[in-house]
């Protein structure tokens, strides 16, 4: 789900990764070749499957790493929030200013989410691809459902709410954002939609007055 964030070039197989990953997520997977890959890289088809079997190998690679990067791109986001302060609500608010502004400072749309392309373009995929984009996506729910749990510990919700459901809303957000973002070509939907969030967190919990 997070945007290409720079990616180590050191070797052919980054060089490759990260290539085929901007090619994905700019025309989808059906229409990226081995081809155009080595192209630009510069290394023969040979060198190509030294280093992967297949397109479905090299797509499981790029999802194993983009879900590492991920995790460091969220543990990072917490980590700074939980440097202003470390009351849960305030703490969670943070992030999500943090993650808007992120956002915001894209230079333009965001290029898209790795685990939409697979999930629209499913029968290309094997199973392996299938499990990693789920592994994604409930790693997303738990982290943020075990947030809010905290949260709703000590600010009880002033409506009843489904805190694993809300945990997904972020997940629906931001996807659904990236989609219409590139649609309509306005960059501004993805952090205005993380605002109208963090404003909807901040009224199930916060006592009245």
């Amino acid at each position: 789900m997070s945007f290409i964030k720079p990616r180590s070039t050191a070797t052919t197989r980054d060089r490759l990764l990260t290539v085929a990953e901007v090619a994905i997520l700019d025309k989808g997977f059906a229409a990226t070749s081995i081809e155009e890959l080595i192209a630009e890289v510069g290394i023969t088809k040979g060198g190509f499957f030294y280093h992967f079997k297949d397109k479905s190998a090299l797509v499981e690679a790029i999802l194993e790493r983009h879900l590492i990067a991920e995790e460091v791109w969220l543990d990072d986001l917490f980590a700074c929030a939980a440097k202003e302060t470390i009351e849960p609500l305030a703490q969670f608010l943070v992030f999500l200013r943090l993650l808007q502004d992120q956002m915001a400072a894209l230079p333009d749309v965001h290029p898209g989410c790795l685990i939409a392309a697979t999930c629209f373009q499913e029968r290309l995929f094997t199973q392996t691809v299938h499990d990693l984009a789920q592994q994604n996506l409930l790693s997303w729910r738990t982290r943020f459902h075990a947030r809010l749990t905290a949260i709703a510990n000590i600010h009880p919700p002033r409506h009843s709410v489904d805190l694993e459901a809300m945990a997904d809303m972020l997940v629906v957000l931001v996807d659904g954002a990236i989609i219409l973002s590139k649609t309509v070509r306005e960059k501004e939907v993805l952090p205005r939609q993380i605002a109208l969030y963090a404003r909807f967190v901040a009224a199930v919990f916060r006592d009245e007055g």
